[in-house]
């Protein structure tokens, strides 16, 4: 219908919002992030969302089906090689595709200079705003020099949940509040999907024991008791680096059940995580894309505050101990024991 053909009293169509979002790491906080996109299309069904992430992590926000295009950013690979051609080649590559669309919003939730650098390149449309957040959480790596390229800083109470942090954010920046429980938009693995070999095709328990600080550690000890009384679920235990995978081999050879698995991609650990039939992790970003999936987890907060990233949303996950309170194996295997039940 032209706008000629409209009555007085009825206003043209809206446009579609054209947003981008900046968040680009770490794994935890772009998951934490991914329920802005469902929260923005349920009060603007015909939004365009653009996500620009650290290439590392593109393969968890392309699970999402609503996000209409991932920007993958390299700046962790790219600081290794600044002075080579194709490094500065693909620098440049990364600002002209940036640069590409011009939005209505561009919503930066992580607070760092190198994030506002981004929003600052990328182009508004007219009216359009850039922005951020005017303060950082409790314990935050917030850098306040990133509100130099806002139009508009949002300041939130230091004390505010990961997920409901980027959340509010922009439900404040586009008028409309949060008053239901986190949507991830990342689908269930597909029941008749190929497994690879390393993963059982039966149900399986998976460790997150890794943690690249090691006071969120949970003794070594204690895993081998909750797996002891486990003894016929399959564990699997991946690894990050070569120590974790030193611990891996420690645990494998006290438990009989557990397997070490070869070193996997981000979308293999997704995948690892999202077939879970049981889940127990320290406070790390593949504990919570199991929660995510809604899969029976168990997060263990040892050196961690628990208020900050606690899986909140569903039945099927129960949190144990707190920053400087790790908690007991007998404590963790009654959680164990009382999410089995719950699933059979």
């Amino acid at each position: 219908m032209s706008a000629q053909s409209l009555g007085p009293d009825v206003a043209e169509p809206a446009a579609s919002l054209r947003i981008l979002l900046v968040r680009v790491s770490s794994l935890g906080d772009v998951l934490h992030n991914l329920p802005i996109v469902a929260d923005i299309l349920r009060h603007h069904p015909d939004a365009q969302i653009d996500w620009v992430v650290e290439e590392g992590y593109a393969s968890l926000v392309q699970l999402n089906v609503r996000v209409h295009s991932v920007i993958p950013f390299a700046l962790r690979r790219w600081r290794k090689s600044l002075g080579r051609p194709e490094t500065r080649a693909e620098i440049g590559a990364f600002y002209r595709q940036l640069r590409v669309q011009s939005y209505d919003y561009v919503f930066e939730t992580q607070g760092l200079l190198k994030t506002g650098v981004i929003m600052g390149a990328a182009r508004l449309a007219k009216g359009g705003q850039k922005v951020g957040l005017a303060n950082g959480s409790e314990g935050s790596g917030y850098e306040a020099i990133s509100r130099w390229f806002h139009t508009k800083s949002i300041a939130l109470p230091a004390r505010t949940h990961a997920v409901a942090r980027g959340r509010l954010m922009v439900a404040a920046a586009l008028g409309y509040e949060i008053d239901d429980a986190p949507d991830f938009g990342l689908p269930a693995a597909a029941p008749d999907a190929i497994r690879p070999a390393w993963m059982p095709q039966q149900p399986y328990a998976v460790y997150f024991h890794g943690t690249a600080r090691n006071a969120k550690k949970w003794p070594v000890q204690n895993w081998i008791a909750l797996g002891q009384q486990f003894p016929t679920m399959p564990i699997l235990l991946p690894w990050g680096s070569v120590g974790e995978m030193a611990d891996a081999e420690l645990l494998a050879a006290s438990l009989p059940q557990a397997q070490v698995l070869p070193a996997l991609t981000m979308m293999e650990a997704i995948d690892l995580a999202r077939n879970a039939a049981l889940v127990v992790g320290v406070d790390t970003g593949l504990t919570h894309i199991a929660a995510a999936f809604m899969r029976p987890t168990v997060e263990l907060y040892c050196d961690s505050p628990r208020w900050k990233t606690e899986g909140n949303w569903s039945p099927s996950i129960i949190n144990l101990g707190d920053e400087g309170k790790p908690p007991g194996a007998l404590e963790v295997i009654e959680a164990v024991k009382s999410l089995l039940a719950a699933k059979a």
